[in-house]
């Protein structure tokens, strides 16, 4: 794909710098420093949400007609790489990126009409509960039942692993519906309220410290089946159109911010006169090209209306298994200062200087990106679809 800059392209890059140069402050910037988690903190999401939404730049890949930005390929790109230059907040993408596309495709026009404006504005704050004990990368195994009563659904059981479900106030989940057969064929696909009388929601602490994922309870959980996205026992059909948006995305501009950071922590720690250090430096920058080439090509298929197929699993492997490299490569060069008390032991380092860069010690995004070949489908499972399609 060529990505040499029309003059419309470049004027709008000009324009996303200024405004992000205004618009994210510099508060903003060092909370999202202090979190190594996937996605920035809650209230801090809301904020920033708020502000692409009042600007008309919150769903860049939404179709206008849904209210969207109805980007191109090239101008998204353009984005992305400017919001991550700038360490802009992430926003989760169960909303944006996940639910809403599907609604779009399977969804009621009563479904588009009240949940698309919504999740656009940021009133709806979204989490995904597919994963439950047991049920992960084998997710057809899923036992959270939902049994028709009348005009609802009645939901029993538990997911685990969801993501922000303490800051949510809606969740899509695939429950089962039906026990006979294929596990595939009872599998339906439902949006639920999370203040519905029944539902918990009880805290995980990972080992980064973080509090990003829980387990979520639903005991008698009625749903209106109102709420049912596709047909009834066709869910698999939606979750599987829904995991190829979740394992797509845009990984190298993120990737090539997190591998500067590496890059000015190797300078002043004196690691560039090691030569195996600086190779395997190389080889990551040579592997970020690889995946941004990659994600250009399914977002280009996007942008067509063709779907990406196994080509998001190919993206999401390369890209998790690349940022985990980063995040070694880090504490190598951070040395004793990767450890939790690294800000405290900078300002005693001669070479320290102050900077949201220095907020998160890297062995604690460190262990937070050892998550990301698990969640979203393990990178076992992506190597088996892309086989699959090989047809080895």
């Amino acid at each position: 794909m060529d990505l040499e800059l029309s003059a419309e392209d470049a004027a709008f890059r000009a324009e996303a710098r200024a405004f992000l140069a205004e618009k994210l402050t510099p508060d903003m910037r060092a909370e999202t420093a202090r979190s190594a988690g996937v996605f920035s903190d809650g209230p801090l999401v809301r904020r920033w949400h708020a502000i692409l939404y009042e600007q008309g730049w919150i769903a860049p890949s939404w179709p206008t007609t849904h209210g969207g930005c109805g980007w191109g390929v090239v101008r998204r790109y353009i984005w992305d790489s400017e919001l991550a230059a700038v360490n802009a907040p992430t926003i989760p993408a169960m909303g944006l990126q996940m639910c809403g596309p599907v609604i779009m495709r399977f969804g009621t026009p009563a479904q588009k009409d009240f949940f698309l404006p919504r999740i656009l504005s940021g009133e709806h704050y979204w989490c995904q509960g597919y994963s439950e004990p047991g049920s992960g990368s084998d997710l057809a195994s899923l036992q959270l039942k939902a049994v028709r009563d009348g005009d609802d659904y009645v939901l029993d059981g538990t997911k685990i692993w969801t993501t922000h479900a303490h800051f949510a106030n809606w969740m899509f989940v695939l429950a089962r519906t039906r026990s006979e057969g294929k596990p595939q064929a009872g599998i339906s696909f439902l949006l639920v309220d999370m203040a519905t009388p029944g539902l918990s929601v009880t805290p995980i602490i990972s080992t980064s410290g973080d509090h990003e994922v829980n387990q979520v309870f639903f005991d008698g959980v009625r749903v209106p089946a109102a709420n049912l996205v596709g047909a009834e026992n066709d869910g698999w059909t939606v979750a599987k159109y829904l995991l190829e948006f979740e394992r797509g995305g845009a990984y190298a501009a993120r990737l090539e911010g997190a591998l500067s950071k590496v890059r000015r922590t190797a300078v002043e720690e004196g690691m560039t006169d090691d030569p195996a250090f600086m190779r395997r430096l190389a080889d990551l920058d040579i592997d970020i090209a690889g995946v941004g080439a990659t994600e250009r090509r399914i977002i280009s298929a996007l942008s067509a209306g063709a779907n990406p197929g196994a080509a998001s699993s190919m993206l999401k492997t390369r890209g998790t298994e690349t940022m985990q490299r980063i995040t070694e490569l880090a504490l190598e060069a951070a040395g004793v200062y990767a450890a939790p008390d690294y800000a405290p032991a900078r300002r005693a380092h001669t070479n320290w200087r102050p900077g949201p860069d220095h907020a998160v010690p890297a062995a604690a995004r460190y262990l937070n990106a050892r998550a990301s070949t698990i969640y979203g489908g393990s990178s076992e499972i992506q190597r088996n679809i892309l086989a699959k399609t090989l047809g080895l």
